[in-house]
């Protein structure tokens, strides 16, 4: 039977896999070490101090497989982690860069976007389009208002430098994830 067949059970990618305590651990390291790895994948957007990077891919995957409370823990680790020292934050950084806040943001997002998938919203294309788009508008909201900060410039120039260049590289990932998320819950569902 189906995980998905149990009546009242909302699951995630993540609760296929056996265990408890020592894989949702297991679970959140690896989600942050995966989109440290991914923040890696950067690329310089002329006059922004935010490069388009595969960080936040990574986040909303990761909220989607892991669910709310394991996805959040995830990023909020990656969060904490990357402020302490540890250098997977875009291009090998760490502390309080100018995009610090689209990294908050991952934390909101992950917890939204497992939310989310916990209902259902990473089963059908569509579904998951909406989902990465929530969670997309909650990393932004969290990361203008910081870039205003440190960047101290106004809402205008934030959305012009920390929104509208990554517009084009947001609809794509979450286009990548509205085929990949759907197609492994279809391998799920065949077994």
């Amino acid at each position: 039977m189906s995980v998905l067949a149990v009546p009242g059970r909302r699951a995630v990618l993540a609760d296929l896999l056996p265990g408890a305590l020592a894989r949702d651990i297991a679970l959140v390291v690896a989600g942050a070490g995966l989109t440290g790895l991914a923040a890696q994948v950067a690329l310089p957007v002329p006059g922004s101090p935010v490069p388009l990077t595969g960080q936040t891919f990574a986040a909303l995957l990761v909220g989607a497989a892991l669910g709310w409370q394991r996805g959040g823990a995830s990023m909020l680790l990656y969060l904490i982690a990357g402020m302490a020292g540890v250098p997977w934050f875009q291009g090998g950084s760490s502390g309080m860069p100018a995009s610090l806040g689209y990294v908050v943001g991952f934390v909101f997002a992950g917890a939204l976007v497992g939310r989310l998938a916990a209902q259902g919203g990473d089963r059908t294309p569509l579904r998951t389009v909406g989902t990465m788009a929530l969670g997309n508008l909650a990393i932004y909201a969290c990361g203008v208002p910081w870039l205003m900060a440190a960047a101290g410039i106004g809402f205008g120039k934030a959305l012009q430098l920390g929104v509208t260049p990554f517009l084009l590289g947001d609809a794509l990932k979450i286009a990548l994830a509205a085929g990949l998320l759907p197609a492994a819950w279809a391998l799920v569902n065949r077994k």
